[in-house]
């Protein structure tokens, strides 16, 4: 079985350490995946705002040059990215039940020598290493067993809604079979798929802030020693201003935020420069007894 891969933006960028480890992690349980070709900016969320339809096109042109390629022998389309996985699905659900957006879409996709006929299906790596691989081969994989670590899974907002494409909505729990099956301890909270601010941080601060605040508080006292998520807006929020909370709330907060293919990659025995574990500013628990390898930040 194999699949083609959508990077998006942000996994050339700001989330790098999420497409290295979850290259690293398909390598490993040899699973083929082809980068789309030509792929542009899916035109993420902000853009719908500007000229929807516009933005239907950008995220379309994806979709179709997928379906060419799948003709030639290419699978379903993964998404790694919250905001590309979302905005790729939306795309499907307009251009399928909207003749308004299907028409406009379509004639633009014409003009630029492509044609989009519905038959693409987008997919996130959650979705295709526990329903497709399965947590069986995953689980014989394992090498390093993550005893010790206590895991609050989260998943944002993005991933699961509106759509509900492979998990629940409001309680969605596949990352959480995943650490289970890693031999980690997966957390039962309840703000697995509350926002965590978004692009507040960025254009209102002091909300975003407190939305970020409100998680780490809340897995801490759960007795999570990581927070894993599958989203990279999500792990540079609860990472990256976890000082700035600090200062401003008066809290001694400290959490390590990491992807969950980070986590299954180590499980893995990859190592740990492989996953981008060096890019991660707060350093990794200690699992049976050993502290994981943490190279000096890069």
């Amino acid at each position: 079985m194999s699949y083609l891969y959508f990077p998006g933006c942000s996994l050339r960028s700001t989330g790098r350490a999420y497409e290295e480890s979850i290259l690293a992690v398909f390598r490993k349980l040899q699973i083929p995946l082809t980068e789309l070709e030509d792929w542009n900016c899916c035109g993420a969320t902000a853009y719908v705002s500007i000229d929807e339809n516009r933005a239907f096109t950008l995220a379309a042109r994806n979709l179709a040059i997928a379906e060419r390629m799948k003709t030639n022998g290419g699978g379903d389309l993964m998404a790694p990215c919250s905001a590309c996985y979302l905005v790729l699905e939306k795309t499907q659900h307009y251009m399928e039940t909207d003749d308004g957006v299907k028409q406009e879409v379509t004639a633009a996709l014409r003009r630029g020598g492509l044609d989009y006929r519905g038959t693409t299906k987008v997919r996130h790596p959650l979705d295709i290493l526990v329903n497709d691989i399965g947590l069986d081969r995953i689980s014989k994989a394992v090498v390093h067993p993550m005893k010790g670590m206590n895991v609050c899974c989260y998943y944002g907002c993005q991933v699961v809604r509106p759509f509900e494409t492979f998990d629940h909505a409001a309680y969605p729990v596949t990352m959480d079979r995943l650490v289970t099956a890693l031999g980690g301890k997966s957390i039962d909270w309840p703000m697995k798929a509350r926002c965590c601010g978004g692009s507040l941080t960025g254009t209102i601060q002091e909300a975003g802030l407190r939305l970020n605040r409100a998680l780490l508080k809340e897995a801490t006292a759960r007795g999570a020693n990581i927070i894993l998520t599958c989203c990279p807006l999500c792990q540079h929020n609860l990472e990256c201003y976890q000082k700035r909370i600090n200062r401003r709330f008066g809290e001694s907060l400290q959490m390590p935020i990491a992807y969950f293919t980070q986590f299954l990659g180590l499980a893995l025995g990859i190592p740990p420069r492989e996953l981008g574990i060096q890019r991660l500013f707060v350093p990794l628990p200690e699992t049976d007894g050993k502290r994981k390898e943490v190279p000096a930040h890069a």
